[in-house]
């Protein structure tokens, strides 16, 4: 079973490196899976899934806000 995602590529739920959601953990569906630091990430719901990349947009760009280099800050 597979997905489309908006940039049209295809997603397999056997490539994805969970079998269930990290929000829920309910098993994760076919229609509910997403691309991920270059792997398949899967959830039980295209809600759940949408939670994910909004607060992945928000921590990206929290991390894009802050130009301090990590070294300042005593996290090298």
């Amino acid at each position: 079973m597979s997905e489309t995602t908006r940039e049209g590529e295809t997603l397999d739920i056997a490539q994805a490196v969970n079998e269930t959601c990290p929000w829920s953990g309910k098993p994760i569906a076919a229609d509910s899976l997403t691309r991920y630091r270059g792997r398949v990430v899967g959830f039980c719901n295209p809600g759940c899934r949408d939670e994910f990349a909004a607060a992945i947009a928000q921590f990206d760009a929290a991390i894009d806000a802050d130009d301090t280099p990590l070294i300042a800050k005593g996290l090298d």
